[in-house]
């Protein structure tokens, strides 16, 4: 079987879909493994080293693409890539399918199946294919360091000859996996860390931490089976709000990490909050791609409002530090394959009572065959 990984076609898109180390893994299973050149050169891994694992570049991206069995690419493709991949053919990458119908039908009629990364089931067996979490996790850490690039203050409690350095005060909106990396990056940092979630169940993640759990009575909230915060009601995000703006105003760095899975995400932080606040303090919408979670928030931005709030819309946060943002996503694909490959057969073995697979793909056999995405009769 012929796996093939072009390069990405979406702007400033920094990551890969493998690395040297996985490509000589997928080897070992008994691929024959392509790229195009220069597929690593923007998260410093160098054509020598994925040609020394067995990868072979190929230039001619179109003759690549009809030939392949499997595809595999961070972002969605381009229409006309589908229509020039063979039927029967499989592609792996994230696909974003609440909101890309025409992309889904596009790959069914081309007979393309198409598994998407997002839907991964969040279980122990699928942990290692979670590529969700892996790249949530670095879009914590680099919130913490692009806003601490903006703030023009140190974090950390410093006594000096001249006096005595208070530590900055950080709020984290949100603690899930980007949450509680922010957390855990920001009290390394030696900042003042204070944390909020819907999920009461997360006070103890938070407080193992170091950080302080603000508490907000909204009444029932929880989280979904897949352990995603549930959506609130208009009059619970109000009273968030309004416990949330208090905090605002004495923080240095607000991070907002707060998506709804298949939803834009939920507006947390108002014009008013951010009129609150201090001048020179930052604010990160980790989840600004997916409509954000500040006011005035813009993808690929940073906005300052008329009170010198600086507010950082960076739409891919993760890949800033794309070196280890490919290295864990490469790795997240590698562990799907070990688990569905036939060591004996030299295949796939996609079997339809897989719960993973059930989870994750979305088109088969020249249908949209995933009960969330398929046309209703």
């Amino acid at each position: 079987m012929i796996c093939y990984v072009p390069a990405e076609s979406a702007p400033a898109e920094p990551r890969a879909a493998l690395t040297p180390a996985t490509a000589q893994a997928l080897v070992k299973l008994g691929l024959t493994v392509q790229a195009a050149p220069g597929l690593g050169r923007a998260s410093h891994y160098a054509d020598e080293d994925y040609a020394k694992a067995g990868v072979s570049l190929v230039p001619d991206h179109a003759a690549a693409l009809a030939a392949a069995d499997i595809v595999l690419r961070v972002r969605k493709p381009p229409a006309a890539d589908i229509a020039r991949m063979k039927r029967g053919a499989l592609h792996l990458s994230f696909l974003d399918p609440f909101n890309e119908k025409e992309l889904l039908a596009a790959f069914a009629a081309a007979g393309v199946s198409a598994v998407s990364l997002e839907m991964i089931p969040r279980t122990t067996l699928a942990q290692k294919m979670d590529a969700l979490s892996s790249q949530a996790s670095l879009a914590g850490y680099a919130a913490v360091i692009e806003a601490a690039q903006r703030l023009r203050m140190a974090l950390p409690m410093m006594m000096t000859p001249a006096g005595t350095i208070m530590a900055a005060r950080v709020f984290v909106i949100g603690a899930g996996v980007a949450g509680l990396q922010a957390i855990a990056t920001a009290k390394r940092l030696g900042a003042r860390v204070e944390a909020f979630d819907t999920r009461p169940v997360v006070e103890e993640q938070v407080k193992s931490l170091g950080a302080k759990f603000v508490k907000i009575d909204l009444g029932e909230t929880g989280q979904t089976a897949g352990g995603y915060a549930k959506a609130l009601t208009p009059e619970q995000i109000a009273k968030q709000q309004a416990g949330m703006a208090k905090i605002c105003a004495q923080s240095d760095i607000v991070i907002t990490t707060a998506k709804v899975f298949g939803r834009p995400a939920p507006r947390l932080v108002t014009k008013a909050m951010l009129d609150g606040m201090k001048p020179g303090s930052v604010v990160v919408d980790i989840a600004v791609e997916s409509g954000g979670n500040v006011e005035s928030s813009r993808p690929g931005e940073d906005v300052v409002t008329p009170n010198g709030v600086t507010i950082i819309g960076h739409p891919c946060l993760e890949g800033t530090v794309a070196f280890h943002a490919t290295q864990v996503l490469a790795a997240n694909f590698a562990a799907w394959f070990t688990h569905f490959w036939d060591a004996q057969q030299k295949t796939l073995r996609l079997d339809p009572p897989d719960e993973i697979l059930q989870g994750c793909l979305i088109t088969r056999g020249g249908a949209v065959v995933h009960p969330q995405f398929a046309p209703k009769a």
